[in-house]
């Protein structure tokens, strides 16, 4: 018969990234829909191919600050320029593509996309991924139904404070949580012991971590300047949380139900 275990942590934060790339948005609590935190990652830039576009090639995508109203209107701000409201999605789509899988999307509008274009320097197009589209998720790690966005790959990224407190000791320049956009921080545990985690609950959600998550350079963007600072993070990281010629920071994790998140709930492991 399983059993719980308390895990001495608690959630610490909860983030949402309502445009994949853009600022995120700290949050006290948070639903959880079949996607994973609602709003998290369902509007995204795309090439006029339709190709996803990231920090990766433009940091200056940090600069972009979202906001969500209680009706969850989406709202766009970056200094020097007026506040673009989002209007809702469009009828008309166009296929995407995001690494290896390609979805159908629902363009915004053209405003949009000329408010984007000055604000970046490229042309692009503003898409949302509606309720009905489902992008599986990678069947080595998840199970049928398992359905995320426009994240890179799973629904939830969860970090604790601990891993982070453990970098931080270890570079000449301590770097905020905010360079790894995670989901879910926990405190109170020891440093990466989500690396573990394989069933869980957070608060009465059950979740389950699938696969450590290998990172891209987009830690290295600063996300007050929008600009690179050299390699850091990452080639600290790379001396002791390298693997098969990965860098790995993080859980990622699918819930196993919907329900809400709020900061201050306990964790519990689920042992046989």
């Amino acid at each position: 018969m399983k059993q719980q275990k308390k895990i001495a942590s608690r959630i610490s934060g909860l983030f949402i990234y309502p445009v994949k790339s853009l600022a995120g948005i700290s949050l006290q609590r948070a639903q959880l829909d079949p996607m994973g935190l609602k709003y998290d990652r369902r509007w995204m830039l795309v090439s006029p191919e339709g190709a996803f576009l990231s920090q990766r090639t433009l940091p200056k995508m940090a600069l972009i600050k979202t906001l969500l109203n209680e009706s969850g209107q989406l709202t766009l701000q970056k200094s020097g320029k007026e506040d673009l409201q989002v209007p809702e999605a469009s009828d008309k789509t166009m296929p995407v593509k995001i690494w290896n899988d390609t979805v159908m999307a629902n363009l915004v509008d053209s405003h949009c996309d000329e408010w984007l274009e000055e604000a970046l320097g490229v042309k692009c197009h503003l898409v949302y991924i509606r309720d009905d589209v489902v992008r599986q998720c990678d069947l080595d790690y998840a199970s049928p139904g398992d359905r995320t966005g426009f994240s890179d790959g799973f629904p939830l990224l969860l970090i604790s404070e601990a891993s982070l407190q453990d970098l931080n000791q270890r570079l000449e320049q301590a770097v905020s949580m905010r360079r790894f956009r995670p989901n879910i921080v926990v405190s109170g545990c020891e440093a990466f012991a989500e690396d573990h985690w394989e069933d869980f609950i957070l608060g009465d959600i059950p979740m389950r971590g699938v696969k450590p998550c290998s990172r891209c350079p987009i830690p290295t963007v600063n996300p007050d300047t929008g600009e690179r600072s050299g390699t850091e993070p990452i080639s600290t990281l790379a001396t002791y949380r390298k693997k098969d010629h990965k860098v790995f920071f993080g859980m990622n994790v699918i819930h196993q139900k919907q329900g809400e998140l709020k900061i201050g709930d306990p964790c519990f492991e689920i042992t046989n």
